[in-house]
């Protein structure tokens, strides 16, 4: 006979392994960005900025999935620490600008060691990481056509 409380056991739950592993990646990550004195989300803020150079602060949100009261107080410290630039949008003062800063991009050339860094720390091959990659893009994404 089946246990009816067999689905609510933490070892059958997707949710729980997620978790776990988003911290332990997070924890890999410490080492790594305390070379370049960031945190993590402070990194992916900058990810975007090295990617995109100039984006306003909703776009930002929506990129990462945060919320403007978690982003607004990254950007104040990376801005504190020379990395970016806030400034009104000229063409709608209610939007703000985030520009990366010659501090900022040049912070990029010593980021170049962390994927490197991380792919040493996780037992997995190109495939295997390839295939986790899809299936959490696939999640997110048809968590934003919901939402």
């Amino acid at each position: 006979m089946k246990d009816k409380y067999e689905s609510i056991r933490l070892r059958n739950q997707l949710c729980f392994p997620l978790y776990a592993v988003s911290n332990m990646i997070t924890r890999k990550y410490k080492p790594l960005l305390d070379e370049l004195d960031l945190t993590y989300t402070q990194y992916i803020v900058m990810m975007v900025l090295w990617e995109e150079e100039c984006v306003n602060e909703k776009l930002l949100c929506e990129t990462l999935c945060l919320k403007s009261n978690t982003v607004t107080p990254l950007l104040k410290k990376l801005e504190s620490k020379g990395y970016i630039k806030k400034s009104k949008d000229p063409d709608d003062e209610r939007n703000l600008v985030i520009t990366l800063t010659k501090a900022g991009e040049k912070l990029k050339d010593k980021a170049l060691s962390v994927p490197k860094g991380i792919a040493c720390e996780l037992n997995l091959s190109r495939e295997e990481a390839a295939t986790l990659y899809k299936i959490l893009y696939k999640m997110l994404d048809e968590d934003r056509k919901e939402g």
